[in-house]
């Protein structure tokens, strides 16, 4: 199919599109079916005996250890109500190091002998499960041969049943690790560094007078940004079939400039899919909150309410396999890539962090007079203090060859890691630099200037879009995460930098406190102490300047600007010391990290050098030559018939054509000189022979689909990509 028989076909299903009837009815409101689907609390206790009831939840609420002998009553309940939703197997949902979900299907059916079946599913099942380890990435854990890996029952995080129209499938989350208990998998280390951090944290809740503190965990709100691209387009660009970004394209006439995308009306076709996402989203658990367009054409978000950091995980995982189903039923692709178009604002998946627990809430809630609130301070220090100990483990936890297009742009922060304070917590950390901290700014008050509009109140302090880590108010917001990766790698990082940071303070104040020094004296003392020695990570200005690198590096901030430039981070002794200590990884599965970050920025960018050889030499190509052989037949023809002929499209045409045969040389020449020998060889070679040269490639490819005649080119452009929805 032409480019022009393409955009007019999806012109007619996008006017021709009806929305699926997916709104809700009176009588199955969002509230009603929110969690229907969902092996919760509320279903446990209606299903469970008493006391197993009692004891699962010990595990969830308290971080009590499993009590084997519960499992058979837990699968059996379990089942029950999985196939009266009409359930016919059971998965084992797990998370490998490939960042993507996996999972294995089993049925509940198992034969009797007299050719009959019984609906089994026994505790040892649903506790323990055995796919086969050896085709993801270990990072060498494991040798090829080395097949045998165990999924563990994540009981802090509820199994839900997933609809399909052939038949449904109970989901129970789980960990994934080898024989040798080694963690294969992102919920396994996320786990550990949750229960590290909240042993710390309650630590000091002690020492501030909470004798029987309840269970410290960590919160996560991941906003996920993503594109929609109607799939007649999708399928027609093998770049993005096969890599999830764009490897050719012109910038079109119009692009973002105007800012009239951002939160402006939502598309029907869009909104269409967004509330039939939602509705499945409710179903399964999720608190989907927030929608609205972003700043790029055909860009959109969504954000979820806060919820404890593991189960945010799993829930962030399900709601991009959600988006990826929903989006074909409506006719479109979901592109969850950090930078699909090139020259277009990419897309991001914010991280917003805070601790707490279910008797105090939120540890980061600073109150309206935070120079008095001491505990507050205490823990907004922390995280100073890890943030700017632990700078380049937060830069590396969210490397990736696909981020690296986007981070250091201005959509998204640097790669230099700073926080922002705003101007009421940056006052009182100054003072307290120079002692006791004795007051704080207030808020504001905005006079609109309109009779009829109340009185606005003001925050005090702004918010900074260009910062890395920066507060909001009872929270910190990680800005850095791509939109495609998992949220549990910086989960990770976060807590166990800040397990680090709460035990440094916790063991300085009980010295003191047994010592004899008066808590608050102590109190005072530790904070003047880390905004002195770890004040330099703060910075409240603007981050995409020009000037902000040179201060950084005054500061003494790292700029880890590329995925080769942080990984490195993960392998330093006082990284794998860290990680050890907190049993969050061992020195091995450090080393894995290590070795699958070098390999899946190679892997990437190499798949990325194969599609655009591939694409520029058998249709960019193609089609700039069949445009040349027209244009020179016209001209032929013309001079033939005496006419003076216009020879200047023949002319611009053929520099870019040889600057494309020239390139393309040169780039399978790139992809035939890899060495091979090792992992960082061969990362190495993608980001200093793979890269430029494929960028070479495009420059000439995108400047023939500026010469070649439409109705010729072979892909959907920049311009139908990002407008028809």
């Amino acid at each position: 199919m032409s480019g022009n028989a393409m955009r007019l076909q999806a012109i007619r299903d996008v006017e021709a599109y009806v929305p699926p009837a997916v709104s809700f009815t009176d009588a199955e409101t969002p509230g009603q079916i929110f969690g229907e689907n969902v092996f919760s609390s509320v279903v446990m206790q209606k299903r469970l005996p008493k006391l197993v009831y009692k004891s699962v939840m010990a595990t969830i609420e308290h971080g009590a250890m499993l009590d084997p002998l519960v499992a058979d009553a837990v699968a059996s309940a379990m089942k029950d109500w999985a196939m009266e939703k009409g359930a016919s197997h059971y998965a084992h949902v797990f998370y490998p190091l490939t960042g993507l979900t996996a999972e294995k299907h089993d049925s509940f059916l198992e034969p009797v002998g007299d050719g009959t079946a019984l609906a089994e599913f026994a505790g040892k099942t649903l506790v323990q499960g055995e796919p086969d380890a050896s085709s993801f990435p270990n990072g060498g854990l494991r040798n090829t041969f080395e097949a045998r890996g165990y999924t563990g029952w994540d009981v802090t995080s509820p199994a839900y049943v997933l609809e399909n129209p052939n038949g449904n499938t109970l989901c129970i989350p789980t960990v994934f690790v080898s024989m040798t208990g080694e963690a294969l998998d992102h919920k396994t280390p996320l786990l550990r560094s949750q229960q590290a951090m909240g042993e710390h944290a309650e630590r000091i809740l002690r020492l501030f007078g909470h004798v029987k503190p309840a269970k410290v965990v960590s919160f996560c709100g991941p906003e996920q940004e993503y594109f929609l691209v109607d799939r007649h387009f999708f399928l027609a660009r093998p770049d993005l079939l096969n890599s999830g970004r764009t490897l050719f394209g012109a910038k079109p006439p119009k692009g973002q400039e105007f800012d009239d995308h951002y939160f402006g009306a939502i598309p029907e076709r869009v909104l269409g899919f967004m509330m039939d996402t939602e509705r499945e989203l409710f179903k399964l658990g999720i608190p989907a909150k927030t929608r609205h367009n972003e700043v790029a054409p055909g860009q959109f978000e969504i954000a979820p309410m806060f919820e404890r950091g593991n189960i945010a995980a799993d829930h962030q995982q399900l709601l991009m396999t959600t988006f990826k189903t929903i989006a074909k039923k409506h006719g479109m692709e979901c592109l969850f890539h950090e930078k699909p178009f090139q020259g277009v604002n990419g897309s991001g998946k914010h991280v917003n962090f805070s601790l707490g627990n279910n008797q105090l809430g939120s540890l980061l809630v600073p109150g309206d007079n935070p120079h008095d609130n001491a505990q507050f301070l205490v823990f907004c220090a922390a995280v100073i203090r890890a943030v700017h100990k632990y700078a380049g483990l937060l830069r590396a936890s969210v490397a990736s060859a696909t981020n690296d297009h986007r981070l250091g742009a201005n959509e998204a922060p640097p790669a230099i890691i700073s926080i922002f304070l705003g101007d009421q917590l940056a006052d009182v950390f100054e003072q307290l630099a120079e002692g006791p901290a004795t007051s704080s700014k207030d808020k504001g008050t905005m006079v609109i200037g309109v009779d009829t509009l109340p009185q606005l109140p003001t925050d005090p302090g702004d918010r900074n879009r260009t910062s890395p880590f920066a507060f909001t108010g009872n929270r910190f917001e990680f800005r850095a995460p791509g939109s495609m990766q998992t949220v549990s790698g910086p989960m990770v990082t976060i807590n166990t930098i800040m397990a680090e940071s709460l035990d440094y303070i916790a063991t300085d104040l009980e010295a003191a406190v047994a010592a004899g020094t008066d808590f608050d004296t102590s109190v005072q003392a530790l904070l003047t102490q880390i905004i002195t020695e770890h004040g330099a990570v703060v910075f409240n200005g603007d981050g995409y300047s020009d000037a902000w690198p040179i201060e950084a590096e005054k500061r003494g901030l790292a700029n880890l600007r590329t995925t080769l430039d942080a990984l490195p981070e993960l392998i330093t002794e006082p990284a794998l010391e860290l990680f050890e200590k907190y049993r969050v990884f061992n020195h091995r599965e450090m080393h894995s990290r290590y070795e699958i970050g070098l390999e899946q920025y190679a892997l990437t960018i190499g798949v990325e050098a194969r599609l655009s050889l591939e694409i520029a030499t058998t249709q960019i190509l193609p089609a700039a030559v069949r445009y040349q052989t027209e244009v020179a037949v016209n001209v032929g023809a013309l001079k033939a018939a005496g006419v003076e002929a216009d020879t200047a499209p023949l002319l611009a045409v053929s520099g870019p054509l040889s600057e494309l045969r020239a390139t393309l040389a040169a780039l399978k020449a790139a992809l035939e000189g890899g060495s091979g020998h090792s992992a960082l060889d061969e990362a190495e070679h993608a980001r200093d022979a793979l890269l430029p040269a494929m960028a070479a490639v495009r420059t000439a490819a995108d400047a023939l689909e500026g010469i070649v005649a439409d109705d010729l080119w072979p892909l959907p452009t920049y311009q139908e990509m990002l407008f028809i929805l």
